[in-house]
């Protein structure tokens, strides 16, 4: 680069042969030759993501120190830059010798003004862009694999292994192909227990899932995995996936959505690739518009915590699991949900005998860097193999999760591993809020049929009469309540209702128009044509507990 000088001057010391001089002058002089540094890509390390200048850091002191050091994204603040200026450049101002009146250089430092001067620019198209940092192996969108360690400019990725991989084959030979399913379904996998086939077929899907994400490019669904009991291993089969790839554990606050999106935002501060929310208080409803709307986003924006500025915002390039004990799911979460069930059907499931397991204890084989390397390879040869293959898709469809969907029930199918997302009928009824407004509309069709009715009316409707000196409810416990178990006020209603209008729950959905008289909306209830009184006796009769829990 070029910097501007008074006069002719010495080279710099010769302790300094190969540093970059910066002539730092006056304070602007400083902030052009600093930023000219900095957009030339002189520093090492150094990217940006999302307009803001990153540095990549290496941690030291893990537990296993022979296990590569551990590397982090860090936001390039104004000591950090000092720091790699003072050991990478030779930063100088020209001071006049008293005595001599001859001009010399004098190492120094760049003022904190100019400093954040410098950082506060946005825009930096000649720095490297970083979309992450990636600690296994992943597939590159034209499917070729990112193994090579440091910055791959092709993705944007930076690979910094967290175990040694050796070199896996591009095509992989037919007896590797079944090495790694057998590997898969008869050891690692074989003694969890899952209740169907489809349950254990998601698994794999969310344990590809980190790999396959670069080359998909799409949204990864939440994963839900529930037990009926504790002991049943789902702890351990979160980890299979946290274990290898990295996780962050989180601690989930009920109903305090403020809390769940800061947490959400501290956690994507880390480069961990898995998010795990785990052993979630039994029975607890996973329901949060926050977590909706994240797992629906590939972005995601917070204000930070006491700042008036523009706030955070980061991908969101992570796989986000829960584990509990007979779990829930409320508001959209249904439709976001793979769903993992176990059920030992055993009384006492933590005494099983674990020395005829497919790997006995595998929390502790797991820790060992050798057998991640190994479970990590046999994954890549199935994913590769289906490379190889032209990569085939399956039919599945799943909202905005469906590119993930065709592409792992295509990998899935083409290792003949079935199931797949075959049990979402039984996450919809793990769903408590679909199956209390199926049963309100239900009983609604049933009472007034498609008459309008007003949201009094339809209040005043809710009362219990007394008939004989018998409480009669016309509604058998169908009608909505609020968080507290009461039927709520006809205005709250009506608000509630017009949240709902025009969406199907069971054969039945809500809807609404303007009464221009009454200067109120007016409501009624739509079934679905080829709706048989049959159906109707099997319509839920308010959120029950589901079978598989």
């Amino acid at each position: 680069m070029t910097t501007t000088e008074d006069t002719p001057t010495p080279a710099p010391p010769e302790a300094e042969p190969d540093r970059l001089s910066i002539h730092l002058g006056g304070e602007a002089e400083a902030i052009r030759a600093l930023t000219s540094t900095l957009a030339e890509g002189s520093l090492p390390d150094v990217f940006v993501a999302g307009g803001q200048l990153v540095h990549l850091s290496r941690v030291s002191g893990q537990a296993d120190p022979s296990a590569p050091p551990t590397v982090t994204a860090e936001p390039l603040t104004a000591p950090a830059l000092a720091f790699l200026l003072a050991h990478h450049t030779y930063c100088y101002r020209m001071r006049e010798d008293k005595q001599t009146g001859e001009k010399k250089r004098v190492e120094g430092s760049p003022t904190k003004s100019a400093l954040a001067a410098v950082l506060s620019q946005r825009y930096w198209p000649g720095v490297r862009p970083l979309t992450g940092i990636v600690g296994s192996p992943v597939l590159r969108p034209d499917g070729s694999l990112v193994h090579v360690e440091g910055y791959d400019p092709a993705t944007g990725l930076y690979y910094a292994p967290t175990v040694r991989m050796p070199p896996i084959p591009t095509t992989p030979t037919a007896e590797e192909v079944t090495a790694a399913r057998q590997f898969l379904l008869g050891q690692l996998l074989r003694d969890f227990p899952f209740v169907a086939e489809a349950d254990r077929a998601n698994h794999i899907g969310l344990l590809l899932a980190p790999i396959l994400r670069p080359y998909l490019r799409c949204l990864i669904p939440f994963g839900l995995i529930s037990a009926t009991t504790q002991s049943s291993g789902k702890t351990l089969l979160a980890e299979v996936i946290g274990y290898l790839y990295g996780h962050k554990t989180l601690v989930w606050r009920k109903g305090d959505d403020a809390e769940l999106e800061k947490a959400i935002t501290s956690a994507l501060h880390s480069s961990a690739p898995i998010m795990l929310w785990d052993n979630i208080k039994e029975g607890t409803e996973v329901a949060s518009p926050v977590l909706a709307q994240l797992l629906t986003g590939p972005e995601w924006s917070a204000r930070m915590l006491g700042s008036s500025g523009a706030g955070f915002t980061a991908n969101n390039d992570r796989a986000w699991l829960a584990t509990g004990n007979n779990l829930r799911l409320g508001g959209d979460m249904a439709t976001r949900t793979v769903l993992i069930r176990l059920d030992p059907n055993d009384p006492h499931p933590d005494q099983r005998d674990q020395s005829a397991f497919g790997i006995p204890h595998l929390d502790t084989w797991l820790k060992d860097p050798a057998h991640r390397v190994e479970v990590l390879r046999h994954l890549l040869i199935l994913v590769l193999d289906w490379i190889a293959a032209g990569a085939p898709r399956s039919g599945h469809t799943m909202r905005q999760f469906s590119g993930w969907a065709q592409a792992t029930g295509g990998l899935l199918d083409h290792h003949g591993i079935v199931g797949f997302l075959d049990n979402l009928a039984d996450l919809r009824e793990a769903d408590d809020e679909d199956a209390e407004w199926a049963a309100f509309l239900t009983r609604w069709w049933e009472l007034n049929s498609d008459n309008r009715m007003s949201a009094t009316r339809l209040r005043h409707q809710a009362e219990i009469e007394q008939i004989g000196g018998i409480a009669v409810d016309r509604w058998e416990g169908a009608f909505l309540t609020d968080d507290s178990g009461r039927i709520p006020s006809a205005k709250s209603l009506g608000r509630t209702l017009t949240g709902h209008i025009g969406r199907w729950h069971g054969g039945y959905a809500l809807r609404s128009v303007r009464d221009k008289s009454a200067n109120a909306n007016v409501f009624w209830v739509e079934r679905a044509a080829g709706i048989t009184a049959e159906q109707e006796d099997q319509a839920p009769a308010g959120p029950t507990q589901a079978a598989w829990m």
